[in-house]
């Protein structure tokens, strides 16, 4: 007995298919991105009114509680600062393709280079001390992330988990310090790092530590570099194909190790800034997430260090805000944080509507009236 097979349903065409846009008119991008922020705050505003307050108040009250007073604006600088110095870090990996989720590792560790000096090299002078500490942290962070950059280069390990378990490998290097040798004996209950001396304190320019003139030239620094010099050459390639890469000559597997650790370096700074500027000592939560959450700065500037300074400053001024509201509106930890993700989420949405096109199947009739 044979059996008859109708080709057309073996290959039926599927509901949905995604199509690559090529030729988006930059106004039209700015317009599905301004949409997006509209949507969120819509969305954002009907959980507001569910929770009995007024969106427009809320809204109003997240913007002055991060940008009103001087002492708010100075806050929310700082939070930008790691922020943006994280998604720098990452930028030169990401446009080689080679996904770094472990920032937050390379900050922790570098911050733990950082504080050795801090602690036991403290009678240094100042501008010497604040150099060791600097240098350490780079050091630290750049060989770090060498690290899965040698095996990525050496074995082709999957650098995505490599970098995300030498997270945990991190922290508990740092706990391992905080609960350990560098125990503050002063400290009575939960074990705590003792504090800096002023000399292993960064000093502060307009009521800010001097951090942040360090990101913003090294955000103009890392657009230069990317987009204007053979080394940054040499990233893209690499991360479009590493067979054209090869084709060309280049040595790809001395590219990928130099990129990495530049990450990781930058990363290492971030450590110091955060120790030396910010907190003044070291602890498990000195990192606080930033190196996960610069993964989203990165992507919605599309690894333009310049586009993140505003990026990140505004994700600071949405998490500085959360803050306020929940004190001057009662509004509970939770619920601000989902107010702050669902902007957050669409405007991460939006670019897929920006990069992506939805093609619908067509009726049977339509085609043939076509």
């Amino acid at each position: 007995m044979k059996i008859a097979f109708d080709v057309t349903t073996m290959h039926k065409e599927p509901l949905v298919r995604l199509a690559k846009r090529t030729d988006v008119p930059q106004g039209e991008a700015w317009l599905i991105r301004a949409a997006a922020i509209l949507l969120a705050l819509c969305c954002g505003g009907m959980i507001v009114l569910a929770l009995g307050h007024n969106p427009f108040a809320v809204y109003a009250d997240m913007v002055r509680g991060a940008l009103a007073t001087a002492t708010s604006r100075r806050e929310t600088i700082k939070l930008t600062v790691p922020l943006l110095g994280a998604a720098i870090a990452i930028a030169p990996a990401f446009r080689m393709r080679f996904w770094n989720i472990g920032a937050e590792g390379q900050i922790l560790i570098g911050a733990v280079a950082a504080t050795y000096f801090a602690l036991y090299r403290n009678t240094m002078p100042r501008p010497a001390l604040l150099a060791a500490m600097m240098l350490a942290g780079i050091i630290a962070g750049g060989l770090w992330g060498l690290i899965p950059g040698f095996c990525k280069a050496k074995w082709g390990t999957n650098e995505t988990l490599f970098t995300l378990m030498l997270n945990y490998i991190a922290l508990g290097i740092e706990k391992y310090f905080q609960y350990g040798p560098w125990r503050n004996p002063r400290s009575t209950g939960f074990p705590k790092i003792a504090m800096f001396d002023a000399a292993a304190r960064l000093p502060r320019v307009w009521g800010v530590h001097v951090g942040w003139i360090i990101i913003l030239v090294l955000a103009v620094g890392m657009f230069i570099y990317l987009r204007y010099t053979k080394q940054g050459f040499e990233i893209a390639v690499v991360g479009e194909s590493e067979r054209t890469a090869r084709y060309a000559g280049m040595n790809v597997g001395k590219i990928i190790m130099r990129t990495v650790f530049i990450s990781g370096a930058i990363s290492g700074l971030v450590g110091f800034l955060l120790v030396s500027g910010a907190d003044y000592t070291l602890n498990e939560t000195t990192a606080g997430g930033v190196g996960f959450t610069a993964i989203t700065v990165a992507w919605l500037a599309k690894l333009n260090p310049l586009a993140m300074v505003f990026i990140a400053f505004f994700l600071a001024i949405l998490s500085k805000g959360s803050n306020t509201i929940q004190t001057n509106f009662k509004i509970p930890a939770s619920a601000a944080e989902v107010l702050s993700g669902i902007i957050l989420f669409f405007m991460l949405g939006c670019e897929f509507f920006i990069n992506y096109r939805l093609i619908f199947r067509r009726r049977k009739g339509a085609d043939a009236d076509g």
